[in-house]
């Protein structure tokens, strides 16, 4: 039987008008994702004709609307509760919109509503779903249908949000389901073709090119990132689908085959992603991330052709936030066309450019440099999920010795006991006080290659916990390999900290190296990998597989908003061949192979916060403890608040699965669920399949860990790897995200500069002028957040499920991160935390739940949209 909606209106009648309510908007006037250079005007006349478009068909007047509509919209009605002679839902007559209601109460901005009556009587029964159709040439996008007065119903109401084209692109009549949650086995049977259908339909064949249209959701490999058409020096390898580059899948596209390599794709400035993944309307996230596109297309180009100078002095570097620098009129020229850079990067009309102050740099100019806050920011930075506590010493590699030689640590005791204010070194390790930050392994296999055209290290840093909490470093081992060749092991120094003469540049120096394979590793595997390219799978198995009335699909869908289509826009800008990328980060082309190198170790079940930090040596299990764990460093600002913010997404999840699955017989037998995992697993993340650590899926606890997994992802990890990027890294001092030379000779030029001028040799030594300038005006853009930002424990749209009792404990959930930012606050003004702030005087506000509009350093969306 059809569930009972609350009773809102109307009695029992043999024959009955029954009214709704349509909430649409038209095509987006500012869809960025449609605007392309053109050969006349180029990336500036393309945005600037953008801009001065003709907002369309809902910007006329109320009865043009009228007219428009109410003769090319039309729905029909499908019952839930009543069969033809096929077993079927019976499907009401044609209906078309009517009167534009331009005053209804709370729509939404850009949102029209129209009134629609339906012919209805008793032997039809409740409505379950609805077919629309487009007759107009220009697509809109769905809202929200609403009908009122249903008999013995009241109001029933349908969440779409969704892009509706002519009814001639679809092969099978549109179709949404009414607000309801139902498990397969709960289907109204009336409803049941209707919900395969659909799910059909997403899936599609495997066939053909994708169109802008479409709704198909179905894989690839990542073989669209080079261009071998274009050279060697454009091609890059298919990531996935190998065990040498194994990688997650994409969204496939089906676009035609490179002339040189028919397994590669041909790259495009437009790529396919299904329709309601694109963004949305009037969204000003497309303002934000276009700019990535302009940056890519227009700023990159003319910065490397004309910005080669260097930086002299951290003045010069400072005054990029104080006075601006000038640009060459030709520059100026290129880029003051373009309305999103104009904002983003502020000039000033007289051919300045102007960064904002990155919040690293606003108490202190000269904070950064010291011991302490390189040690917090691997602790409170923008990737403090990749230190690990010190248990195996001296510090191994899991190289193959017959490839890599030997590759272990040639860190001593006596290099670490000089510095250990009194402890031996037995002492700090077995009292759990040395930790590491191991990228040797990682650049080693790539360094030679890479230093062809950049000059770097492979680099392992060895922490001390202090008694006041603080981590020091005690020693830094730089790598290169074996001038004989990789056999032969590597070439490694260990620098020890020094705070005076040349010693003390090397030191600083030592720093930058650490910090460039740092920020290379964050911006490729904590924050690409690990969220971006990670989470997409997910996304494509769960529209493929679980239907909108499913529970599970109602829980995660906040949560995948906008990440295929970011994802798509990094592959065409970010992390192509050539792209922003390769030209601003040290591995250069090697980039995402060198991703592909780490996913080969990626675990599902590590993704989760508490497993993560067990992994890593930093938190042992312990009941009495908060969140059962007992954290190693007490004072550590990612671990402590994300932890809050674990426990509570994994109890929103709890309340909210226990609701439909009383039992794990209940997990097992629903079909769409285990066709679900089964996607995830043997196509999404292929390359990985075997692996024994995958949950299999036949319990209510796996399910719950594996939900709170994909969410935690989604927002938190996504947020505290993200949104701290120009707070941190807009002062390229602190976080340079290249090196162009080793540590100079005793007795060269280079060497004596150490000493006569340490900022000069420095700003030699990492990020040139131009990949900064590139660099910082990409991250401010990754690190802001949209006016229409939807942060964890907020929805969309209050009416995302009927079910009062789910409604109940979002609430509830909602309620508890209310609770947990005024925690964090708290913490953050507790003097004795001191990594809470640091020397820089930073609070550490990553993880508070909710965020105004744009730079904040703050703010947990609920999915990865930027």
């Amino acid at each position: 039987m059809f569930p009972s909606i609350p009773v809102v209106g109307g009695l029992f009648n043999k024959g009955h008008k029954v009214k709704g309510t349509v909430v649409l908007m038209g095509k987006n006037v500012l869809d960025f994702n449609e605007i392309t250079a053109t050969a006349s005007g180029g990336l500036g006349g393309a945005i600037g004709g953008a801009f001065g478009a003709v907002t369309g068909i809902l910007g006329s007047a109320v009865d043009g609307a009228t007219a428009i509509f109410s003769k090319n919209i039309s729905l029909q009605l499908i019952s839930a509760t009543k069969t033809d002679g096929h077993g079927n839902g019976k499907v009401g007559q044609q209906t078309f919109l009517q009167k534009h209601l331009p005053t209804l109460p709370n729509l939404g901005a850009a949102q029209d509503a129209f009134d629609i009556f339906f012919e209805w009587d008793d032997d039809f029964g409740i409505p379950g779903a609805f077919y629309i159709k487009n007759f107009m040439q220009v697509e809109f996008f769905l809202v929200s249908v609403t009908l009122e007065d249903i008999p013995n119903q009241g109001s029933i109401h349908f969440d779409c949000n969704s892009w509706i084209y002519n009814a001639k692109n679809y092969k099978n009549d549109r179709i949404f389901f009414v607000n309801q949650t139902y498990l397969p086995s709960q289907t109204p049977p009336a409803l049941v073709k209707y919900r395969e259908e659909e799910l059909q339909n997403l899936r599609g064949d495997g066939k053909g090119e994708r169109k802008e249209w479409d709704r198909i959701y179905d894989y690839d490999v990542y073989n669209d990132l080079g261009n071998p058409d274009a050279g060697a020096k454009s091609a890059r390898p298919i990531l996935g689908g190998s065990s040498t580059h194994p990688y997650p899948r994409r969204g496939r596209t089906g676009r035609k085959a490179t002339r040189k390599d028919p397994k590669s794709e041909t790259p495009s400035s437009s790529v396919y992603v299904p329709r309601d993944e694109n963004f949305g309307h009037l969204k000003s996230s497309d303002f934000l991330t276009y700019g990535i596109k302009s940056i890519s297309q227009a700023l990159l180009p003319t910065f490397t052709a004309t910005l080669f100078t260097e930086f002299n002095s951290f003045d010069e570097v400072r005054n990029l936030y104080e006075g601006g620098i000038r640009l060459p009129t030709d520059v100026f020229s290129k880029i003051s066309p373009l309305p999103v850079l104009k904002e983003i990067l502020r000039t000033d009309g007289e051919q300045v450019l102007k960064y904002p102050p990155p919040k690293v740099i606003s108490v202190s100019k000269s904070a950064w440099t010291t011991d302490e806050e390189f040690g917090r920011e691997m602790l409170a930075g923008v990737n403090p999920c990749v230190i690990r506590r010190l248990q195996e010493f001296p510090p191994q590699s899991t190289l193959d010795t017959a490839v890599y030689g030997d590759q272990h640590s040639t860190i001593t005791k006596e290099h670490l006991e000089v510095n250990l204010e009194g402890l031996t070194f037995e002492q700090a390790l077995s009292g759990q006080r040395l930790f590491i930050l191991d990228y040797h392994d990682a650049f080693i296999p790539y360094l030679r290659k890479i230093n062809e055209f950049a000059k770097s290290y492979a680099t392992r840093t060895i922490l001390f916990l202090k008694d006041d909490g603080t981590l020091k470093p005690l020693a830094i081992e730089l790598s290169l390999p074996h001038p004989d060749g990789d056999q032969f092991g590597a070439n490694s120094k260990v620098i020890l900290p020094a705070k005076e003469g040349v010693e003390s540049t090397i030191w600083l120096l030592a720093k930058a190296y650490v910090v460039v394979n740092d920020s290379c590793y964050h911006q490729l595997m904590s924050h690409w990998l690990n969220t971006h390219a990670a989470m997409e799978p997910f996304i494509i198995a769960t529209n493929r597989h679980l239907s909108v009335l499913h529970p599970i699909y109602k829980l995660l869908y906040p949560h995948y908003r906008d990440t295929m289509n970011i994802n798509a826009l990094a592959r065409s800008s970010l992390i192509n061949a050539e792209g922003i990328i390769e030209r601003s980060f040290l591995p250069g082309p090697y980039s995402v192979e060198i991703s592909s190198a780490v996913y080969k170790n990626w675990v599902f079940p590590d993704q989760a916060l508490p497993a993560d930090l067990i992994k890593r040596g930093l938190a042992v299990e312990d009941s009495s403890s908060p969140h059962g764990l007992r954290l190693v460093i007490e004072d550590y600002p990612y671990a402590v608040d994300g932890l809050e913010i674990w426990d509570a997404i994994k109890t929103w999840v709890r309340d909210y699965v226990s609701l439909y699955y009383p039992t794990n017989e209940a997990v097992q037998k629903d079909s769409e669920l285990q066709a679900w995992w089964k996607d995830v697993v043997e196509k999404g993340h292929a390359d990985l399949k075997d692996k024994p650590w995958w949950p299999k899926l036949q319990t209510v606890d796996e399910l719950i860990q594996s939900s709170s997994t994909i969410i935690w992802i989604g927002s938190a990890l996504h947020a505290a790897v993200n949104f701290g990027q120009y707070p941190y890294g807009g002062y390229i001092l602190n976080r340079p995200t290249l090196s162009r030379r080793l540590i100079p000779e005793k007795g060269t030029p280079e060497y004596d500069e150490l000493g006569t001028n340490p900022q000069k040799a420095y700003l030699r030594t990492i990020t040139a002028k131009s990949e900064a300038l590139v660099d910082l005006s990409v991250i401010e853009i990754l690190s802001r957040h949209a006016s229409d930002e939807i942060y964890l424990g907020q929805r969309d749209n209050p009416n995302w499920t009927s079910d009062t009792r789910a409604l109940q404990a979002f609430k509830k959930f909602g309620t508890t991160l209310a609770e947990i930012e005024q925690n964090i606050t708290r913490r953050n003004n507790d003097p004795s935390q001191r990594n809470r702030t640091g020397p820089v005087e930073l609070p550490y506000t990553l993880l508070l739940p909710t965020s105004k509009e744009g730079l904040t350093f703050r703010g947990i969306p609920n999915s990865i949209s930027i």
